[in-house]
């Protein structure tokens, strides 16, 4: 910056602003020079705007009247308006503190101050970086204040996980935005997409969910997807949801097909139990790998071969790539932090939410339909800045029992229309014999008895996953078996499966 003709320093009459955070440390790191040449170069040139306006904003210059003149620069240009020390001179009584340092004589100064405007991207940088390094001070500055004072309503937790969030967001900033990008990007990572197809050997570009016509409807699970399994309580929709887990951490090979993890059938899962305890979520699972009931398990009813045989299982499977996290409570601030940190410590692959309305918003809100669309947002936002597919349980309305005909709709969605807007994919999912074994007749009617007894033998194991929205693919319903004792799901029976076609799905395989 030793070109740049110093017409202002930092000790001027007109002092920067301090934030609303409070007092600032002093010595803030800045560069009025840099400023200063920054704004003379738009003026000169105000097609310099931009790009210029792609690495810095208003809020980034530490002088305050840099920062009214940039504004005014944005405002002018933005307009399709010509900004120059004429048109701007007449508009110098809205630019606080300008007018004492000269006004017109001083953008006139400014543009003098520009010798170098192939440098002015440069300037921008340099104006940005401090700008960051600043946002940094102060972040410190209230950390510390944080906790050299206690809270009782804020916990130690709290504090490391929203400084997480705010340090993520400061570097999320740093990212210069894209833009338009050329054709040719778009299409080779298109075509990217379709030789990890080819590469894999479910021959899916996305996660296989292990449920083979589910995956023949979805193309398996995508990055950047956000999935809903919805369904009335009792319906199984959790465990769809935790089925579709496991197949993948049960899945993963690290090196692929090809040499590397990209193209494995499974991938490292992560869960957030919001509703039921880790040790609740692992015992279902190994419930469902070693065939023994939940009810059994919870009644202590274990032969001493049957307790064996569970723990087996815990010992076959406890080195999946699961981790679950069952903090109740948790913000979707809080969720997408923990789910970053998964990603960079773990790797991730598939992330849970189960379920949707008990993460809570950022900020309380008059409004619960606001609140989940904070939520449904905010889910959506994790899928795709981790480029992973985002699997949220969700509730139904009660509107569903009302009608003759139980099948969900999208408009049974609970409290919001936005989880419908920001899904990629919705699912249902739907068992008739939920209501049929609430319509059993008297025992004494024989012949009632003997009718619902052959109608429920029909579609006891039945289940229907109701694919109501995908937004890259067909919808349609696809036929699962469902056994309620293990409450796992399996494909429909096929040539070569078992009776009750969960073979595919086998957990023990």
């Amino acid at each position: 910056m030793e070109n740049v003709t110093p017409i202002r320093n930092i000790d001027s009459n007109i002092k920067p602003e301090q934030p609303a955070g409070g007092a600032l440390p002093p010595g803030q790191p800045c560069n009025i020079e840099a400023e200063q040449a920054l704004l003379g170069a738009i003026i000169t040139n105000n097609d310099l705007f931009a790009s210029i306006s792609e690495i810095v904003q208003a809020e980034h210059f530490y002088d305050p009247v840099h920062r009214g003149i940039f504004q005014l620069l944005s405002d002018l240009i933005n307009r399709n308006s010509y900004a120059s020390t004429v048109t701007l001179q007449a508009l110098a009584d809205s630019v606080p503190g300008l007018s004492e340092l000269g006004g017109g004589v001083y953008l006139a100064k400014l543009v003098a101050s520009s010798t170098f405007i192939h440098a002015s991207k440069d300037y921008a940088k340099e104006v940005y970086d401090l700008a960051r390094r600043r946002s940094l001070i102060e972040f410190a500055s209230q950390l510390t204040e944080k906790v050299r004072k206690p809270d009782a309503k804020t916990s130690v937790s709290d504090i490391i996980d929203d400084s997480e969030q705010t340090l993520y967001n400061l570097s999320e900033i740093g990212r210069l935005q894209t833009g338009f990008q050329p054709f040719l990007n778009a299409t080779t990572s298109a075509v990217q997409l379709a030789k990890l197809a080819t590469s894999r050997q479910s021959g899916l570009a996305g996660l296989p969910t292990g449920f083979t016509d589910l995956d023949n409807k979805l193309g398996g699970l995508h990055p950047s997807d956000l999935i809903i399994v919805a369904g009335r309580p009792s319906m199984g929709k959790t465990a769809l949801a935790t089925n579709i887990a496991f197949n993948v951490a049960r899945n993963f090979n690290k090196f692929g097909a090809t040499g590397d993890s990209s193209s494995s059938d499974g991938g490292h899962v992560g869960i957030f139990s919001l509703e039921m305890s880790s040790a609740q979520l692992a015992g279902r699972i190994l419930s469902e790998d070693c065939r023994i009931t939940t009810s059994e398990l919870r009644r202590g009813r274990l032969a001493a071969a049957d307790f064996k045989r569970y723990a087996e299982s815990a010992r076959r499977l406890h080195t999946l790539p699961l981790f679950i996290d069952d903090t109740p409570a948790l913000s979707i601030a809080q969720l997408a932090t923990r789910a970053r940190r998964l990603k960079r410590m773990q790797d991730l692959h598939l992330l849970v939410v189960d379920y949707l309305q008990l993460v809570r918003p950022t900020s309380e809100r008059n409004s619960v339909v606001h609140e989940v669309s904070e939520v449904s947002r905010g889910l959506k936002a994790i899928a795709k800045d981790l480029d992973i597919p985002v699997i949220a349980v969700s509730q139904l309305s009660r509107q569903v029992e009302q009608r003759d005909d139980k099948r969900p709709q999208l408009a049974d969605l609970r409290d919001s229309g936005s989880i419908e807007q920001d899904a990629d994919v919705v699912m249902f999912v739907y068992r008739q014999a939920y209501y049929e074994e609430r319509k059993k007749p008297d025992e004494d009617d024989n012949e009632a008895m003997e009718k619902w007894s052959e109608k429920m033998n029909k579609i006891l194991r039945k289940a229907e996953v109701i694919v109501s929205k995908q937004r890259h693919g067909p919808i349609g319903t696809v036929e699962m078996t469902f056994d309620a004792s293990y409450t796992r799901f399996g494909n429909k029976a096929l040539e070569g499966h078992s009776e009750d076609g969960i073979k595919s799905a086998d957990f023990g395989s």
